[in-house]
């Protein structure tokens, strides 16, 4: 029993210690990101008790407007999950769009995110990588992006893309985070105002 005992703790001394109990994955506790304001740390809540309250806590809304959406928009754009938000958050290349009205966007955003809204984004392609041209936009030079808004059930980011889209913005170079604001505060992640 000694014997077991003392390999049991051997185990344990010999684990690496994170300063976060609640990380983003194993090797991960946070990550940073640079926003208008400076460098944010993006990390989880790390109280174990901590639940969801409030509008993001509701499980169901009138349809419409509040339907769930497709797990992609359109053709060619990429789903995507937080691992991928978060790299895409780091690449200094990409461009992370929430594209909510601004009502919702100022209650709380992912850190690193502009703001589009998705009434505005067909417009905007020029923030994006687009020359404005003659016939509307040449996009062959366009950044990769990732649109949210706030959750499966909100069709901000789908309308934005499919806009975005049609104006132009090659799909390929859209990535959607369906599960956006809800499923990033489910996840106690790190959220900015």
């Amino acid at each position: 029993m000694k014997l077991v005992t003392s390999m049991i703790l051997a185990a344990f001394a010999a684990a690496p210690v994170c300063a976060d109990e609640v990380n983003i994955r194993r090797d991960i506790a946070s990550v940073t990101v640079q926003t208008e304001t400076g460098p944010v740390d993006i990390k989880r809540i790390q109280d174990t008790e901590n639940q969801i309250t409030g509008e993001w806590a509701k499980t169901s809304r009138s349809c419409p407007n509040f339907c769930i959406q497709p797990m992609s928009p359109a053709p060619g754009v990429t789903t995507i999950g937080e691992l991928e938000m978060l790299d895409l958050l780091q690449d200094p290349d990409a461009v992370v769009i929430d594209s909510r009205v601004a009502k919702w966007y100022t209650s709380g955003a992912i850190p690193g995110a502009v703001n589009i809204p998705y009434t505005e984004a067909a417009d905007r392609l020029d923030e994006l990588g687009c020359e404005i041209d003659f016939d509307g936009f040449d996009c062959s030079e366009a950044k990769v992006v990732a649109l949210y808004c706030n959750g499966n059930w909100c069709g901000q980011s789908p309308t934005a893309i499919r806009r975005m889209i049609e104006a132009g913005y090659p799909a390929e170079k859209i990535n959607y985070y369906r599960g956006g604001m809800q499923a990033w505060r489910v996840l106690g992640l790190t959220v900015v105002k």
